[in-house]
């Protein structure tokens, strides 16, 4: 029996058994022996040949398109950078990752229009393992919908979830310590649903004998296999309708109601036309608020404040996390550095490495020369 074969029969006995409390452990094997089978066939998947995709990342952070073919990506893409994909008013498939750079609020942010997926793409369909692996590495997915189609939307997330990407998720708060001897032992600090059993039982499929765990949140059995296995990829994203410049309005109403049907919160979604270049101001934010990027301008000796080309980090970094980006041996001849701005309690505040910067603060490093 192949490999594909087994995960089949696998899903069948899993959807056949009812779950309750005399099932659960039984579940929770099957479970777990589903995702490393599906982890076998995906190595030998990739070590079979195919020439695959990569995108070298460039910029402050890199965006994924998802969608299936003909839904506006290339054209949204060339709208947002100087970009230019091939498209046209047919049936088409980007023939390969088109990368752009969208520059907004001084970052520079790369986008990856990927070829159209199509539904089995995680089971590599279509070159579909190849385009996914592209998508794991980004920071951020967005979802471009056809706006007589958002129906796709549940289709591409389970794509992507068979392909380990867990979408608006924070890693599973799940710990496993090796030791010599004494079992498996568990330690939660809530109350957990699952039973010790049933956890006990997924370690034991994964080859643990003697280990410590400890659980710190309320989990069913598909996020406790994704913190054994450890290897899923946690991206934040966000929904854009394309194509509006081709409904009447009184069709929004029904656009809403598909969109709530498919867990989708109108208020939330970017209604835009890639075509016309319609709603791209909204979307440009909210991918930059989603990327949580912020800016930090650099008072330069002698120069002044540098505010047309900002340093670019993560939402949460520190003086020293400014200090190692802009390189140079900054961080090592680092004295002390001086802020103003949001994070600042006054003006020329004098700081250590350990300061947390924010949005538009003013930063000057004095360092050892």
């Amino acid at each position: 029996m192949g490999l594909e074969e087994e995960i089949e029969n696998l899903r069948e006995e899993i959807a056949e058994t009812p779950y309750n409390k005399s099932t659960e452990s039984h579940i929770g094997r099957l479970k777990a022996k589903l995702a490393e089978k599906k982890e076998k066939l995906e190595n030998q998947s990739s070590a079979g040949g195919g020439e695959g995709y990569h995108v070298e990342k460039h910029g402050d952070a890199t965006v994924a398109f998802v969608g299936f073919p003909s839904v506006g990506k290339s054209t949204l893409l060339n709208s947002l950078t100087a970009a230019e994909s091939e498209t046209g008013d047919y049936e088409f498939t980007t023939l390969d990752v088109n990368p752009g750079m969208l520059q907004y609020n001084g970052a520079n942010i790369q986008l990856l229009d990927v070829p159209g997926l199509i539904e089995g793409a995680a089971q590599g369909r279509g070159g579909g393992q190849e385009v996914l692996s592209v998508v794991r590495a980004a920071d951020l997915v967005v979802f471009v919908l056809s706006v007589f189609e958002i129906d796709q939307y549940e289709r591409l997330r389970k794509e992507l979830y068979e392909n380990k990407i867990r979408l608006d998720q924070e890693p599973p708060s799940v710990k496993i310590a090796k030791k010599g001897k004494g079992g498996i032992r568990v330690t939660s600090s809530v109350d957990l649903d699952l039973s010790e059993d049933v956890v006990k039982e997924v370690l034991r499929e994964y080859g643990y004998v003697n280990a410590d765990v400890t659980i710190r949140e309320q989990l069913d059995v598909d996020r406790l296999v994704d913190g054994v296995m450890d290897n899923r990829e946690y991206i934040p994203s966000i929904v854009t309708v394309n194509k509006v410049d081709l409904i009447e309005p009184d069709y929004v109403e029904t656009v809403n109601e598909d969109l709530h049907d498919h867990g989708i919160d109108p208020e939330e979604a970017i209604f835009i036309s890639a075509e016309e270049e319609r709603g791209l101001d909204s979307l440009k934010e909210t991918i930059w608020q989603e990327l949580g990027l912020m800016r930090i301008y650099m008072d330069k000796p002698g120069r002044g404040v540098d505010k047309e080309e900002p340093l670019v980090l993560e939402r949460g970094s520190t003086v020293g996390d400014a200090a190692r980006k802009i390189g140079g041996n900054m961080d090592e001849r680092f004295r002390f550095a001086r802020v103003s701005g949001p994070s600042a309690k006054h003006d020329e505040q004098q700081v250590g490495k350990e300061h947390e910067l924010a949005d538009e603060d003013v930063l000057r490093l004095v360092v050892r020369k």
